[in-house]
C-alpha cells in the first residue's frame, strides 16, 4: 500500500462510498420512487467510486480487502468486483473465503458477478459450475441466471441435487431463464419435503406456462414466508375473485388485500381503494395500488396530500415501544381521498370492467415493454412478470441489472 496517508484516505473514501451506495441501490431496485433513469444515475455513482479503486491498483485492492473485515454485503460487493476483474486467483479466493460463510454475504458476491460483463467473468463462473463444492456450483448457477445466460446441462443436474441451496437456486433459475424443457424435472419437486424446494418449483413452473397443478401448489404459500414472491405471480395467473373474498374476511390481511387489488388491476375496485385512503395506516399503499391500476400518479395529477397530523409509522422515540419495524410506505405519497374521488368521477368511463390494467392501460406486450422503459421500479417488476407469463419460453427481464445494461 502507498505510504501516502492523503492518497490512502482518498482510496478509503472510494471504498466506503462504493459499499454505502451498493446498500442504497440494493434497496432502490424495489423502491416505489425509483425509475430506470434514477437507478442508472445511482449505478454511475457506484461505478465512479469503483473506478477510483481500479485506478489505485494494488492499493485499491488492499483497502477493499481490509474492508472485508466488517462482513457487510456492500464491502463484499466492492472487493468482489475488483477481485473478479483482476482475474487473480488469490484475490478471488480471499473474497470467497469470507463471502461464502453466510447467505447474506453471498448476495454481495452474486451482485458483483452481475455487475461485471458476462464475458469478463465467464471463466471463473464456469469453474464454479464444475466445482465439487455444491455452494460454488450454486454461485455459478446464480451468476448465469442474473445475466440471463443458459448454463445448459449444469442446470439440468442441479435441479435434483441433494444440496438445498443449489437445488432451490437451480429451480428458480429455470423459471428466470424460460427453460420450459425442464418442466418434467421441476414437477418432480412439487412434493419435496423441503418447503423452499416446493415453492420455487411451483413458482418457476407457473412462469413456464404450467397453470393448474403449479398454481394449486403455489396457493399453499399464501400466507407463508414466501408470500411476497408468491402473490405477484399467483394473482396474475388465476381468477382471483375467490381469493379476494377469502382475504376480505380477515381484517388482519387488509394490507395484503390492498396490495393484491393493485396486482389484479381491476378498475371496479377503485371505489373501494379510495375508501381505504381514509385510513392513515393504509392510505399510502392504497394510493400506490390506485396508480398501479389507473396510471394516475398522485404528484403529477395534484392528488397528493400532507401526512396526517399525529400519525407515526415505524420506530418511535419511545423507549417502551417494542415495534422497531421500519415504515414500509416511507417513500410513498399520501393521497387526498376527496381529490382522488373527484379525479375518478371524471375519468372512470375510460376504464372497463373485467379488463386488467397496469399503470393506466390494458395489459399487452407492447404496454409492458413501455412500462419497463419508463415506469417506476415496482411497476417495472410487475411489467416484467406480466411479460414472462405471456411469453413463458422467454427469460424474465432482470430489473436489478445495472441501469446501462437494462437500457
Amino acid at each position: 500500500m502507498s505510504p501516502n496517508p492523503t492518497l490512502n484516505n482518498i482510496i478509503s473514501q472510494h471504498a466506503e462510498e462504493a459499499a454505502f451506495l451498493w446498500h442504497q441501490r440494493d434497496a432502490a431496485v424495489h423502491q416505489p420512487h425509483y425509475d430506470l433513469e434514477d437507478l442508472a444515475e445511482l449505478d454511475e455513482r457506484i461505478e465512479a467510486h469503483l473506478d477510483g479503486l481500479r485506478l489505485a491498483g494494488d492499493a485499491g485492492w488492499e483497502i477493499a480487502q481490509q474492508a472485508l473485515f466488517w462482513q457487510e454485503q456492500g464491502e463484499i460487493f466492492t472487493a468482489a468486483v475488483l477481485a473478479f476483474e483482476s482475474h487473480q486467483t488469490e484475490r478471488i479466493e480471499a473474497v470467497l473465503e469470507l463471502g461464502m460463510t453466510q447467505p447474506e454475504l453471498v448476495r454481495g458476491i452474486i451482485s458483483a458477478l452481475g455487475w461485471i460483463k458476462f464475458d469478463k467473468i465467464a471463466h471463473p463462473v464456469n469453474q464454479f459450475l464444475k466445482a465439487t463444492d455444491a455452494e460454488q456450483r450454486s454461485l455459478g448457477i446464480a451468476a448465469y441466471a442474473i445475466h440471463r445466460v443458459n448454463p445448459g446441462q449444469h442446470l439440468d443436474h442441479a435441479i435434483a441435487d441433494e444440496n438445498l441451496n443449489l437445488r432451490t437456486r437451480a429451480l428458480r433459475a429455470a423459471g428466470e431463464l424460460g427453460r420450459q424443457d425442464l418442466l418434467p424435472k421441476i414437477r418432480q419437486q412439487y412434493q419435496a419435503d423441503d418447503e423452499a424446494t416446493r415453492f420455487w418449483a411451483a413458482w418457476s413452473a407457473t412462469l413456464l406456462g404450467e397453470r393448474q397443478e403449479a398454481l394449486e401448489n403455489l396457493k399453499a404459500f399464501s400466507p407463508s414466508p414466501f408470500q411476497a414472491h408468491a402473490l405477484p405471480i399467483l394473482l396474475r395467473s388465476m381468477d382471483a375473485t375467490d381469493w379476494l373474498r377469502t382475504i376480505a374476511k380477515t381484517p388482519e390481511l387488509l394490507r395484503l388485500l390492498i396490495i393484491g387489488t393493485g396486482i389484479i388491476g381491476e378498475p371496479s375496485q377503485i371505489p373501494w381503494l379510495i375508501q381505504q385512503m381514509e385510513k392513515p395506516e393504509m392510505a399510502r399503499i392504497a394510493g400506490e395500488s390506485f396508480t398501479f391500476i389507473t396510471g394516475a400518479a398522485l404528484d403529477d395529477e395534484d392528488l397528493a396530500d400532507n401526512e396526517p397530523e399525529g400519525f407515526e409509522a415505524g420506530p418511535t422515540e419511545n423507549p417502551e415501544d417494542e415495534d422497531i419495524d421500519l415504515d414500509p410506505d416511507e417513500n410513498l405519497l399520501w393521497p387526498n381521498p376527496a381529490l382522488v374521488q373527484a379525479w375518478w368521477n371524471k375519468h372512470q368511463t375510460q376504464y372497463h370492467h373485467n379488463i386488467r390494467y397496469l399503470v393506466g392501460k390494458p395489459i399487452t406486450t407492447e404496454h409492458c415493454q413501455q412500462v419497463l422503459a419508463t415506469g417506476l421500479q415496482r411497476q417495472r417488476i410487475a411489467a416484467a412478470l406480466e411479460l414472462a407469463l405471456m411469453q413463458p419460453d422467454a427469460p424474465l427481464f432482470e430489473i436489478r441489472a445495472p441501469g446501462w445494461r437494462q437500457a
